[in-house]
């Protein structure tokens, strides 16, 4: 599976969404042979996982679409501790044309989800994400901070970074802002979406919110598109964490 990353200089792996152990939107499978396959490859080349990646449509919009995703998060959850990771990346998923109800939806799962993080010790890290149901850095970064609870953080991820403030991409302040939650950033690079006329889609109404419209970013290689990696390295590095000070 990964044989070659101990030679590359990496410890930890990422489980990004897969179709035999954690689908996007689906619930979890990993069947036991392939839990046995994963542990003798981890067991081999002495890597761990770092985090587990999930997408689940706890934000709705409908509630049979909330409680399918609740039932997915718990048995994630169940797979995480078994695997000996503590940390599960997400988004808030959900519609941005439903914004209000996906809104309360997410809240509502969250009030039922949070108490078993807690319980069984896994942090939970959130991101905004193009067609979210919100993509902004400051509302998802209070929607984190309302809980109040060591056990969520907020992901930043640099190729969202020109949503998370309508195209200003004004790194710093996104950044700052999210400073007593942040506990990853995601590197990638990317073009400035909301620039006139840089993205036209056919036909026309593709271009405008509503039933048919579609959302367009890029992940590129770091360089490649418009993004102020300086900014967020200067930023994050000049900080001083609790665990840092300890």
């Amino acid at each position: 599976m990964f044989t070659r990353l101990p030679d590359w200089g990496y410890k930890y792996i990422e489980q990004s969404p897969h179709p035999r152990i954690n689908p996007f939107y689906k619930h979890p499978l990993f069947s036991k042979e392939c839990e046995n396959e994963y542990r003798k490859a981890l067991k081999e080349t002495g890597v761990e996982i770092s985090f587990f990646i999930v997408v689940y449509r706890w934000s709705g919009p409908t509630e049979e679409q909330r409680r399918f995703a609740v039932t997915n998060w718990k048995k994630i959850v169940q797979i995480t501790v078994n695997m000996g990771a503590r940390v599960i990346n997400t988004e808030l998923s959900g519609d941005p044309n439903q914004a209000e109800i996906c809104n309360g939806m997410w809240f509502r799962s969250m009030d039922e989800l949070l108490p078993l993080f807690e319980k069984e010790g896994i942090r939970v890290e959130i991101q905004s994400h193009p067609y979210g149901f919100c993509e902004l850095n400051d509302e998802t970064v209070d929607m984190v901070k309302s809980y109040r609870s060591d056990n969520l953080g907020y992901v930043y991820s640099s190729p969202h970074g020109f949503f998370y403030d309508k195209g200003k991409g004004d790194v710093n302040n996104l950044l700052e802002y999210a400073r007593d939650v942040l506990s990853h950033v995601l590197f990638a690079d990317t073009y400035n979406q909301e620039k006139d006329c840089r993205y036209i889609l056919n036909p026309p109404q593709l271009n405008a919110r509503g039933k048919s419209d579609a959302v367009v970013h890029q992940h590129l290689a770091m360089g490649k598109g418009e993004v102020d990696f300086d900014g967020i390295l200067t930023h994050c590095t000049k900080w001083t964490f609790p665990q840092d000070a300890a």
